[in-house]
Protein backbone atom coordinates (compact mmCIF):
# COMPACT_ATOMS: atom_id res chain seq x y z
CA UNK A 1 0.00 0.00 0.00
CA UNK A 2 1.26 3.42 -0.68
CA UNK A 3 -0.08 4.96 2.46
CA UNK A 4 2.14 3.85 6.06
CA UNK A 5 0.87 1.11 8.51
CA UNK A 6 -1.61 2.21 10.90
CA UNK A 7 -1.78 1.07 14.54
CA UNK A 8 -3.48 -2.36 14.74
CA UNK A 9 -4.99 -1.08 17.87
CA UNK A 10 -7.32 1.09 16.47
CA UNK A 11 -8.48 -2.32 14.59
CA UNK A 12 -8.11 -4.06 17.74
CA UNK A 13 -10.49 -1.19 19.19
CA UNK A 14 -13.02 -1.17 16.57
CA UNK A 15 -13.73 -4.88 16.83
CA UNK A 16 -13.82 -4.75 20.05
CA UNK A 17 -16.94 -1.81 19.67
CA UNK A 18 -19.09 -4.66 17.24
CA UNK A 19 -18.87 -7.72 19.24
CA UNK A 20 -19.96 -5.83 22.44
CA UNK A 21 -23.05 -4.98 20.63
CA UNK A 22 -23.45 -8.68 19.28
CA UNK A 23 -26.35 -11.10 20.55
CA UNK A 24 -24.56 -14.20 23.26
CA UNK A 25 -23.56 -17.10 21.07
CA UNK A 26 -23.19 -15.36 17.34
CA UNK A 27 -21.62 -15.11 14.35
CA UNK A 28 -20.47 -11.98 12.43
CA UNK A 29 -18.61 -12.79 9.24
CA UNK A 30 -17.26 -9.95 6.81
CA UNK A 31 -16.12 -10.51 3.31
CA UNK A 32 -13.42 -8.39 1.06
CA UNK A 33 -14.63 -6.88 -2.28
CA UNK A 34 -14.09 -8.62 -5.69
CA UNK A 35 -11.96 -7.78 -8.27
CA UNK A 36 -14.75 -6.34 -10.97
CA UNK A 37 -13.85 -7.67 -14.49
CA UNK A 38 -13.84 -4.55 -17.54
CA UNK A 39 -13.38 -6.75 -20.63
CA UNK A 40 -10.89 -9.47 -21.89
CA UNK A 41 -8.33 -9.97 -18.42
CA UNK A 42 -8.57 -6.13 -17.94
CA UNK A 43 -10.11 -5.38 -14.14
CA UNK A 44 -10.72 -2.23 -12.21
CA UNK A 45 -8.07 -1.24 -9.69
CA UNK A 46 -9.17 -3.14 -6.39
CA UNK A 47 -10.82 -1.31 -3.50
CA UNK A 48 -11.36 -2.82 -0.19
CA UNK A 49 -14.88 -2.98 1.23
CA UNK A 50 -14.58 -0.41 4.04
CA UNK A 51 -16.34 -3.08 7.22
CA UNK A 52 -13.70 -5.45 6.60
CA UNK A 53 -10.91 -3.06 6.44
CA UNK A 54 -12.20 -1.00 9.59
CA UNK A 55 -12.74 -3.94 11.68
CA UNK A 56 -9.34 -5.73 10.41
CA UNK A 57 -6.80 -3.35 8.41
CA UNK A 58 -6.72 -6.06 5.37
CA UNK A 59 -6.85 -4.11 2.52
CA UNK A 60 -6.34 -7.19 0.02
CA UNK A 61 -8.66 -9.53 -1.71
CA UNK A 62 -10.08 -12.77 -1.14
CA UNK A 63 -10.33 -12.16 2.89
CA UNK A 64 -12.77 -12.99 5.38
CA UNK A 65 -13.10 -11.88 9.00
CA UNK A 66 -14.54 -14.10 11.14
CA UNK A 67 -15.75 -13.08 14.81
CA UNK A 68 -17.43 -15.17 17.87
CA UNK A 69 -16.69 -13.65 21.22
CA UNK A 70 -18.31 -16.42 22.72
CA UNK A 71 -16.67 -19.25 21.00
CA UNK A 72 -15.51 -22.13 23.18
CA UNK A 73 -12.24 -21.87 22.48
CA UNK A 74 -9.68 -18.66 22.44
CA UNK A 75 -8.33 -18.81 18.73
CA UNK A 76 -11.63 -19.05 17.60
CA UNK A 77 -13.01 -15.57 18.80
CA UNK A 78 -11.18 -13.58 15.88
CA UNK A 79 -9.75 -15.62 12.75
CA UNK A 80 -8.71 -14.21 9.17
CA UNK A 81 -8.75 -16.13 6.36
CA UNK A 82 -6.50 -15.56 3.47
CA UNK A 83 -5.94 -16.10 0.08
CA UNK A 84 -2.26 -18.25 0.50
CA UNK A 85 0.31 -16.86 -1.13
CA UNK A 86 3.32 -18.25 -3.28
CA UNK A 87 6.29 -17.67 -4.97
CA UNK A 88 4.30 -17.30 -8.26
CA UNK A 89 1.86 -14.93 -7.29
CA UNK A 90 4.71 -13.12 -5.19
CA UNK A 91 6.63 -12.68 -9.23
CA UNK A 92 3.16 -11.98 -10.80
CA UNK A 93 1.10 -9.42 -8.33
CA UNK A 94 3.76 -8.80 -5.54
CA UNK A 95 3.31 -9.09 -2.33
CA UNK A 96 0.25 -10.74 -0.43
CA UNK A 97 -0.50 -11.09 3.15
CA UNK A 98 1.70 -13.85 5.29
CA UNK A 99 0.42 -15.39 8.50
CA UNK A 100 2.65 -13.29 10.48
CA UNK A 101 2.14 -10.00 8.34
CA UNK A 102 -1.76 -10.51 8.92
CA UNK A 103 -0.97 -10.05 12.82
CA UNK A 104 1.31 -7.14 12.59
CA UNK A 105 -2.02 -5.48 10.36
CA UNK A 106 -4.59 -6.36 12.46
CA UNK A 107 -3.99 -7.82 15.88
CA UNK A 108 -5.50 -11.10 15.22
CA UNK A 109 -3.53 -14.54 15.94
CA UNK A 110 -5.57 -16.78 14.39
CA UNK A 111 -5.08 -16.46 10.44
CA UNK A 112 -6.12 -19.67 7.86
CA UNK A 113 -5.65 -19.79 4.10
CA UNK A 114 -9.42 -19.39 2.43
CA UNK A 115 -9.42 -22.87 1.53
CA UNK A 116 -9.84 -23.89 5.22
CA UNK A 117 -13.03 -21.56 5.25
CA UNK A 118 -15.62 -23.85 4.76
CA UNK A 119 -14.18 -26.75 7.13
CA UNK A 120 -13.23 -24.37 9.57
CA UNK A 121 -17.04 -22.72 9.52
CA UNK A 122 -18.30 -25.56 9.76
CA UNK A 123 -17.15 -25.73 13.08
CA UNK A 124 -17.67 -22.78 14.57
CA UNK A 125 -21.43 -23.50 13.55
CA UNK A 126 -22.33 -26.45 15.69
CA UNK A 127 -21.53 -24.33 18.24
CA UNK A 128 -23.35 -21.04 17.78
CA UNK A 129 -26.90 -19.78 17.66
CA UNK A 130 -26.92 -16.48 15.40
CA UNK A 131 -25.31 -15.33 12.39
CA UNK A 132 -24.54 -11.54 11.69
CA UNK A 133 -24.59 -11.07 7.74
CA UNK A 134 -22.99 -7.84 6.37
CA UNK A 135 -25.82 -6.29 4.44
CA UNK A 136 -25.57 -2.92 3.07
CA UNK A 137 -28.12 -0.37 4.04
CA UNK A 138 -26.76 2.86 3.05
CA UNK A 139 -29.54 5.10 2.48
CA UNK A 140 -27.94 6.44 -0.71
CA UNK A 141 -26.59 2.76 -1.83
CA UNK A 142 -27.98 1.58 -4.97
CA UNK A 143 -26.21 -1.86 -5.87
CA UNK A 144 -27.30 -3.88 -8.87
CA UNK A 145 -23.92 -6.05 -9.00
CA UNK A 146 -24.05 -9.26 -6.79
CA UNK A 147 -20.84 -8.79 -4.71
CA UNK A 148 -18.89 -11.24 -2.95
CA UNK A 149 -20.80 -10.79 0.47
CA UNK A 150 -24.02 -10.92 -1.18
CA UNK A 151 -22.89 -14.34 -2.78
CA UNK A 152 -21.96 -15.79 0.48
CA UNK A 153 -25.16 -14.78 1.72
CA UNK A 154 -26.70 -16.32 -0.53
CA UNK A 155 -24.96 -19.95 -0.15
CA UNK A 156 -24.93 -19.78 3.89
CA UNK A 157 -28.47 -19.03 4.12
CA UNK A 158 -28.65 -22.23 2.12
CA UNK A 159 -25.94 -24.52 4.27
CA UNK A 160 -27.26 -23.38 7.43
CA UNK A 161 -30.99 -22.33 6.90
CA UNK A 162 -31.49 -23.69 11.05
CA UNK A 163 -29.54 -20.37 12.59
CA UNK A 164 -31.39 -17.53 13.74
CA UNK A 165 -29.82 -14.28 11.53
CA UNK A 166 -28.69 -10.66 12.78
CA UNK A 167 -27.41 -7.95 10.45
CA UNK A 168 -24.16 -6.15 10.87
CA UNK A 169 -25.25 -2.88 9.34
CA UNK A 170 -27.06 -1.65 12.09
CA UNK A 171 -23.84 -1.99 14.61
CA UNK A 172 -21.69 -0.36 11.84
CA UNK A 173 -23.72 2.41 10.86
CA UNK A 174 -23.45 3.26 14.91
CA UNK A 175 -19.97 2.78 15.46
CA UNK A 176 -18.48 3.78 11.94
CA UNK A 177 -19.82 7.11 12.45
CA UNK A 178 -17.76 7.81 15.62
CA UNK A 179 -14.60 8.42 14.87
CA UNK A 180 -11.67 6.99 17.14
CA UNK A 181 -8.42 9.38 17.51
CA UNK A 182 -6.74 7.61 14.85
CA UNK A 183 -9.29 7.94 12.22
CA UNK A 184 -9.35 11.50 12.84
CA UNK A 185 -5.44 11.61 11.75
CA UNK A 186 -6.45 9.87 8.85
CA UNK A 187 -8.80 12.09 7.34
CA UNK A 188 -6.79 15.09 8.11
CA UNK A 189 -4.16 13.83 6.20
CA UNK A 190 -6.33 13.24 3.73
CA UNK A 191 -7.32 16.62 3.75
CA UNK A 192 -4.26 17.83 4.21
CA UNK A 193 -3.01 16.20 0.92
CA UNK A 194 -6.24 18.06 -0.57
CA UNK A 195 -5.04 21.63 0.27
CA UNK A 196 -1.77 20.41 -1.43
CA UNK A 197 -4.17 19.89 -4.77
CA UNK A 198 -6.16 23.09 -4.63
CA UNK A 199 -3.26 25.25 -3.68
CA UNK A 200 -1.18 23.80 -6.98
CA UNK A 201 -4.06 24.41 -8.95
CA UNK A 202 -4.86 28.07 -7.74
CA UNK A 203 -1.13 29.22 -9.76
CA UNK A 204 -2.20 27.10 -12.60
CA UNK A 205 -5.75 27.44 -13.95
CA UNK A 206 -5.65 30.45 -16.30
CA UNK A 207 -8.60 30.91 -19.28
CA UNK A 208 -7.88 28.64 -21.90
CA UNK A 209 -7.24 25.87 -19.77
CA UNK A 210 -9.77 22.65 -19.89
CA UNK A 211 -10.85 21.40 -17.28
CA UNK A 212 -9.65 17.62 -17.41
CA UNK A 213 -5.47 19.42 -17.13
CA UNK A 214 -7.09 20.99 -13.98
CA UNK A 215 -8.15 16.99 -13.07
CA UNK A 216 -4.55 16.03 -13.73
CA UNK A 217 -2.76 18.68 -11.59
CA UNK A 218 -4.67 17.26 -8.75
CA UNK A 219 -3.84 13.71 -9.25
CA UNK A 220 -0.47 14.11 -9.73
CA UNK A 221 -0.26 16.22 -6.59
CA UNK A 222 -2.72 13.64 -4.74
CA UNK A 223 -0.32 10.68 -5.95
CA UNK A 224 3.31 11.91 -4.95
CA UNK A 225 1.94 12.44 -1.59
CA UNK A 226 0.75 8.94 -1.15
CA UNK A 227 -2.74 8.61 -2.16
CA UNK A 228 -4.43 6.27 -4.11
CA UNK A 229 -5.85 9.34 -5.62
CA UNK A 230 -9.65 11.18 -5.95
CA UNK A 231 -11.85 9.60 -2.98
CA UNK A 232 -14.56 10.11 -5.55
CA UNK A 233 -15.11 10.92 -9.02
CA UNK A 234 -14.40 14.82 -9.43
CA UNK A 235 -16.00 17.71 -10.48
CA UNK A 236 -14.10 20.42 -12.21
CA UNK A 237 -17.23 22.29 -13.71
CA UNK A 238 -16.71 25.43 -15.71
CA UNK A 239 -19.50 28.47 -15.91
CA UNK A 240 -22.83 26.74 -16.00
CA UNK A 241 -21.13 23.03 -15.70
CA UNK A 242 -21.63 23.93 -12.21
CA UNK A 243 -25.20 24.14 -12.49
CA UNK A 244 -25.24 20.25 -12.98
CA UNK A 245 -24.74 18.86 -9.48
CA UNK A 246 -23.01 15.65 -10.66
CA UNK A 247 -20.85 16.81 -14.01
CA UNK A 248 -18.08 14.68 -14.17
CA UNK A 249 -17.00 15.02 -17.82
CA UNK A 250 -14.46 17.75 -17.14
CA UNK A 251 -13.65 18.50 -20.87
CA UNK A 252 -14.44 21.79 -21.49
CA UNK A 253 -12.61 24.73 -21.85
CA UNK A 254 -12.31 27.13 -19.06
CA UNK A 255 -13.15 30.62 -19.90
CA UNK A 256 -12.16 34.59 -18.72
CA UNK A 257 -15.26 35.92 -16.46
CA UNK A 258 -16.46 32.01 -15.79
CA UNK A 259 -16.22 30.93 -12.40
CA UNK A 260 -15.08 27.21 -11.47
CA UNK A 261 -16.52 24.84 -9.63
CA UNK A 262 -14.04 22.39 -8.06
CA UNK A 263 -15.56 19.17 -6.50
CA UNK A 264 -12.50 17.44 -5.40
CA UNK A 265 -11.02 15.08 -2.54
CA UNK A 266 -8.14 13.02 -2.01
CA UNK A 267 -8.06 9.25 -0.24
CA UNK A 268 -5.47 8.63 2.40
CA UNK A 269 -5.29 4.81 3.71
CA UNK A 270 -9.02 4.34 2.29
CA UNK A 271 -10.32 7.58 4.21
CA UNK A 272 -12.08 10.16 2.37
CA UNK A 273 -11.69 14.10 2.01
CA UNK A 274 -14.59 15.64 0.19
CA UNK A 275 -13.62 19.55 -0.52
CA UNK A 276 -15.64 22.23 -2.49
CA UNK A 277 -14.25 25.59 -3.53
CA UNK A 278 -15.22 27.80 -6.40
CA UNK A 279 -12.27 30.09 -8.24
CA UNK A 280 -12.47 32.75 -10.61
CA UNK A 281 -10.76 31.34 -14.07
CA UNK A 282 -9.76 35.37 -14.67
CA UNK A 283 -8.28 35.60 -10.88
CA UNK A 284 -10.95 38.01 -9.99
CA UNK A 285 -14.59 37.74 -9.04
CA UNK A 286 -17.37 39.82 -10.69
CA UNK A 287 -19.12 42.17 -8.44
CA UNK A 288 -22.82 39.48 -8.03
CA UNK A 289 -20.37 36.89 -8.43
CA UNK A 290 -18.34 37.68 -5.26
CA UNK A 291 -21.83 38.63 -3.77
CA UNK A 292 -23.24 35.31 -4.35
CA UNK A 293 -19.70 33.67 -3.13
CA UNK A 294 -20.06 35.93 -0.03
CA UNK A 295 -23.65 34.97 0.81
CA UNK A 296 -22.58 31.28 0.59
CA UNK A 297 -19.67 31.16 2.58
CA UNK A 298 -22.37 32.95 5.14
CA UNK A 299 -24.67 30.45 5.30
CA UNK A 300 -21.80 27.70 5.36
CA UNK A 301 -20.38 29.48 8.63
CA UNK A 302 -23.57 29.66 10.31
CA UNK A 303 -24.74 26.16 9.14
CA UNK A 304 -21.12 25.10 10.80
CA UNK A 305 -22.38 26.53 14.56
CA UNK A 306 -25.45 23.91 14.47
CA UNK A 307 -23.16 20.87 14.12
CA UNK A 308 -23.05 20.29 17.97
CA UNK A 309 -24.02 17.17 20.01
CA UNK A 310 -27.48 16.66 20.71
CA UNK A 311 -28.83 18.14 17.16
CA UNK A 312 -30.51 16.24 14.68
CA UNK A 313 -29.63 15.68 10.72
CA UNK A 314 -33.63 16.41 9.80
CA UNK A 315 -33.85 19.63 11.74
CA UNK A 316 -30.41 21.12 11.15
CA UNK A 317 -30.97 20.83 7.56
CA UNK A 318 -34.89 22.91 8.00
CA UNK A 319 -32.76 25.30 10.10
CA UNK A 320 -29.85 25.80 7.42
CA UNK A 321 -32.99 26.51 4.65
CA UNK A 322 -34.35 29.23 6.54
CA UNK A 323 -30.53 31.14 6.36
CA UNK A 324 -30.55 29.91 2.44
CA UNK A 325 -34.00 31.67 2.57
CA UNK A 326 -32.61 35.14 3.89
CA UNK A 327 -29.64 35.15 1.56
CA UNK A 328 -31.74 34.56 -1.24
CA UNK A 329 -33.80 37.33 -0.72
CA UNK A 330 -30.38 39.42 -0.17
CA UNK A 331 -29.51 38.53 -3.35
CA UNK A 332 -32.75 39.64 -5.16
CA UNK A 333 -33.36 36.16 -5.90
CA UNK A 334 -36.29 35.17 -4.53
CA UNK A 335 -38.73 37.67 -2.93
CA UNK A 336 -41.54 37.74 -0.41
CA UNK A 337 -44.19 36.43 -2.51
CA UNK A 338 -42.33 33.22 -3.27
CA UNK A 339 -41.62 32.87 0.65
CA UNK A 340 -45.18 32.98 1.03
CA UNK A 341 -46.55 31.25 -1.18
CA UNK A 342 -43.83 28.30 -1.40
CA UNK A 343 -44.67 24.45 -0.67
CA UNK A 344 -43.53 23.14 2.32
CA UNK A 345 -42.79 20.32 0.79
CA UNK A 346 -40.14 22.23 -1.78
CA UNK A 347 -39.41 25.17 0.10
CA UNK A 348 -38.52 28.58 -2.48
CA UNK A 349 -34.64 28.34 -1.49
CA UNK A 350 -34.93 24.54 -3.39
CA UNK A 351 -35.11 26.33 -6.56
CA UNK A 352 -30.98 27.63 -6.22
CA UNK A 353 -29.90 25.22 -3.24
CA UNK A 354 -31.75 21.88 -4.41
CA UNK A 355 -29.26 19.05 -2.34
CA UNK A 356 -28.49 18.59 1.45
CA UNK A 357 -25.96 20.92 3.47
CA UNK A 358 -24.24 17.74 5.58
CA UNK A 359 -23.39 14.05 5.63
CA UNK A 360 -21.27 11.73 7.44
CA UNK A 361 -17.53 11.32 6.13
CA UNK A 362 -14.84 9.02 6.56
CA UNK A 363 -14.51 5.34 5.28
CA UNK A 364 -17.01 6.45 2.71
CA UNK A 365 -17.00 9.90 1.29
CA UNK A 366 -20.76 9.35 2.11
CA UNK A 367 -20.06 7.68 5.56
CA UNK A 368 -22.13 5.80 7.76
CA UNK A 369 -24.28 6.96 10.39
CA UNK A 370 -27.79 6.39 11.76
CA UNK A 371 -29.61 10.19 10.50
CA UNK A 372 -32.36 9.59 12.92
CA UNK A 373 -30.05 9.70 16.24
CA UNK A 374 -28.72 13.03 17.57
CA UNK A 375 -25.38 13.73 16.50
CA UNK A 376 -22.54 13.00 18.99
CA UNK A 377 -18.46 14.23 19.33
CA UNK A 378 -16.04 12.65 16.98
CA UNK A 379 -18.84 12.49 14.36
CA UNK A 380 -17.20 13.96 10.41
CA UNK A 381 -19.45 15.89 8.70
CA UNK A 382 -19.19 17.53 5.68
CA UNK A 383 -20.97 21.26 5.30
CA UNK A 384 -21.72 22.00 1.54
CA UNK A 385 -24.13 24.87 0.90
CA UNK A 386 -24.41 26.27 -2.69
CA UNK A 387 -25.92 28.49 -4.63
CA UNK A 388 -26.97 27.56 -8.74
CA UNK A 389 -28.13 30.21 -11.24
CA UNK A 390 -28.63 28.85 -14.72
CA UNK A 391 -29.70 32.60 -16.09
CA UNK A 392 -26.51 33.96 -15.21
CA UNK A 393 -23.85 31.06 -16.42
CA UNK A 394 -22.64 30.20 -12.87
CA UNK A 395 -23.10 28.29 -9.62
CA UNK A 396 -21.41 28.20 -6.45
CA UNK A 397 -20.53 25.60 -3.80
CA UNK A 398 -18.05 25.96 -0.62
CA UNK A 399 -17.85 22.59 1.56
CA UNK A 400 -15.52 21.85 4.17
CA UNK A 401 -14.94 18.62 6.35
CA UNK A 402 -15.95 19.57 10.09
CA UNK A 403 -15.66 17.04 13.21
CA UNK A 404 -18.30 17.88 15.97
CA UNK A 405 -16.73 18.55 19.55
CA UNK A 406 -18.49 17.75 22.89
CA UNK A 407 -18.20 21.51 23.07
CA UNK A 408 -18.54 24.45 20.93
CA UNK A 409 -18.18 25.15 17.24
CA UNK A 410 -16.91 21.67 15.26
CA UNK A 411 -13.06 21.63 14.58
CA UNK A 412 -12.79 22.73 10.71
CA UNK A 413 -10.34 19.77 8.82
CA UNK A 414 -9.88 21.92 6.32
CA UNK A 415 -9.17 24.82 8.35
CA UNK A 416 -5.70 25.77 5.89
CA UNK A 417 -7.50 25.86 2.84
CA UNK A 418 -8.02 28.89 1.02
CA UNK A 419 -11.28 29.79 1.14
CA UNK A 420 -12.38 33.25 1.61
CA UNK A 421 -12.90 35.51 -1.57
CA UNK A 422 -9.65 37.60 -0.93
CA UNK A 423 -7.31 35.06 -0.47
CA UNK A 424 -8.30 33.16 -3.42
CA UNK A 425 -7.55 36.62 -5.56
CA UNK A 426 -4.51 36.79 -4.05
CA UNK A 427 -3.11 33.42 -4.28
CA UNK A 428 -4.11 33.14 -8.22
CA UNK A 429 -2.33 36.38 -8.61
CA UNK A 430 0.76 35.90 -6.78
Amino acid sequence: MKYHQIDRNLFIKNRKKFTAAMKPNSIAIFNSNDIYPVSADSTLPFAQHRDIFYLSGVDQEESILVLFPDAPYEHQKEMLFLRETNEHIAVWEGEKLTKERALEVSGIKTVYWLQDFKKVLYELMTYADTIYINTNEHYRASVETETREARFIKWWKETYPAHKVEKSNPILQRIRSVKESEELDLIQQACNITEKGFRRILSFVKPGVMEYEVEAEFAHEFLRNRSKGFAYTPIIASGNNANVLHYIENNQQCNDGDLLLLDVGAEYANYSSDMTRTIPVSGRFTKRQREVYDAVLRVKNKAAKMLVPGNFWKQYHVEVGKIMTSELLGLGLLDKADVQNENPEWPAYKKYFMHGTSHHMGLDTHDYGLLYEPMQANMVFTIEPGIYIPAEGFGIRIEDDVVIQANGEPFNLMRNIPIEADEIESLMHS
